[in-house]
């Protein structure tokens, strides 16, 4: 769409030179980290302040023009791309800490903080942000889309770990949603509402997260199974015993190649969990000994332990590599990721039947996960000027959605929504979907706050 030359005056006007027309900004902005395409923003727009946001929602919707937020980019479901055009506001700028309240244990910043980089300012504190999606991802775009990531087992997802948003709503109202409080009674909870709802009922221009202590001691390490079966049987074990596992991560023989040739690493190659500790020294001791017996019941070898900070942030950094080192396993190729979640008893089920169904199809699709919690992803690798190949994997990724439903659990445990998983999103809430698409109205009736995602298509 063409943006009326009045909203781009007034634009210019606030901005200046922080609003850009250019085809380079407008083709970043038009990116997906997989298949899911989309054409550029008429514009992008990086605002330094609530008020420039606010100001930038009200002129948008006085022009009925879309508006899409985008934090680092890398989301998977092509949350933040402007499949309807209009303004990309681009939290780039926004990336201040606020506030740090050790005693409560919280901190406010910006939306474009990164992960990475709050923890690094928190590092003096004794505290730390927990939520760990791989991806130095930005929080804003981490609490649009309900983030989790290697440590959800332990500390949650950003559901557990958002107090408190300001948001900027269709039309440039600015609200507050939530407190400073550890819990509260008071009315919709309105900041779980907006965790999660992608960008598409307003901006989040602020955020109150909880932390957490640094643990006193953290040890990690890795061990090889025979076959799928007797590793995710362990992990399913080992949750029920009730061992406060701080990561307990999968790795099928596929992952582990591309991840020791990417990282030059030299893990077996078989069936690998990965897993680490937190806590005082002899309680990580005892929780590393009882996890270790649970692992021996099930025929687990070669233990490596990551005791030095060094070692463990290279065993992570590793894993946390691991769809850049699945992708260059097959030169050329793109990626439809899956990211289905299902109740812990049924996890083997559901890992089994998923590894039969990829060996049939003929397609490379290496299995990885956070399944301390159910959370498993299959990375299917298909060359994207074959069309045939594209097909087959996206069946391939329905029947994984449709058999997480049957056994209970959800199509998205943490990547969210977006455009790639909407056509899924009636199997799994059937008549609720439509009462998502009626909040989304009342908040947004012109649907410009993102525009093509999350609800109902009209």
């Amino acid at each position: 769409m063409a943006l009326p030359d009045a909203l781009l005056h007034d634009l210019s006007a606030l901005l200046g030179p922080r609003l850009s027309t250019s085809a380079g900004e407008r083709a970043l902005h038009a990116q997906s980290e997989t298949l899911i395409l989309s054409g550029p923003p008429d514009a992008v727009a990086y605002p330094r302040s609530t008020e420039e946001v606010a100001r930038i929602a009200a002129l948008c919707a006085r022009h009925m023009v879309p508006v899409v937020a985008w934090g680092t980019g890398t989301s998977l479901e092509g949350h933040a791309l402007a499949v309807k055009g209009g303004i990309t506001v681009d939290f780039r700028d926004m990336n201040q800490v606020l506030a740090v309240f050790p005693e409560d244990m919280l901190c406010v910043v910006q939306p474009g903080v990164t992960r990475e980089d709050l923890n690094t300012y928190l590092r003096d504190t004794g505290l730390f942000f927990p939520v760990d999606p791989g991806a130095n991802a930005s929080l804003g775009g981490m609490a649009a889309t309900r983030a989790s990531g290697t440590t959800a087992v332990r500390y949650g997802t950003m559901r557990d770990n958002v107090l408190g948003l300001e948001v900027v709503l269709a039309g440039g109202r600015v609200i507050r949603t939530g407190t400073s409080a550890p819990k509260s009674s008071a009315g919709y909870d309105l900041t779980a509402l907006m965790v999660g709802s992608e960008g598409t009922l307003g901006l989040i221009t602020e955020l109150t997260l909880r932390l957490h202590g640094q643990p006193e001691a953290v040890s990690a390490a890795t061990c090889a199974f025979a076959d799928m079966a007797a590793a995710v049987d362990c992990v399913i074990a080992t949750i029920q015993t009730g061992i406060p596992m701080a990561r307990i991560e999968f790795l099928d023989p596929a992952s582990v190649a591309a991840c020791n040739a990417f990282s030059g690493t030299s893990l077996p190659l078989a069936p690998q969990l990965m897993v680490e500790f937190h806590g005082s020294p002899k309680g990580v001791a005892e929780q590393a000994e009882r996890f270790g017996a649970i692992a021996a019941e099930y025929g687990s070898s070669g233990f490596l332990w990551a005791r030095a900070s060094e070692d463990r942030n290279r065993l992570w950094k590793m894993r946390h590599d691991a769809y850049r080192a699945i992708l260059a396993s097959r030169p050329g190729a793109s990626a439809i990721v899956t990211d289905v979640c299902v109740p812990i008893s049924s996890l083997a089920q559901a890992v089994e039947e998923t590894r039969a169904d990829i060996a049939a199809s003929g397609l490379p699709g290496p299995i990885l996960g956070h399944v301390g919690d159910g959370n498993f992803h299959a990375i299917l690798l298909v060359n994207p000027a074959d069309p045939r190949e594209t097909t087959l994997a996206k069946s391939l990724a329905t029947r994984m959605a449709e058999r997480a439903l049957q056994l209970g659990g959800t199509i998205t445990g943490e990547h969210g929504i977006g455009m790639g998983k909407l056509p899924l999103m009636a199997a799994e809430h059937g008549a609720a979907w439509a009462i998502m698409g009626h909040i989304k109205r009342a908040l947004d009736p012109h649907d410009l706050m993102n525009p093509g995602k999350l609800v109902p298509q009209k």
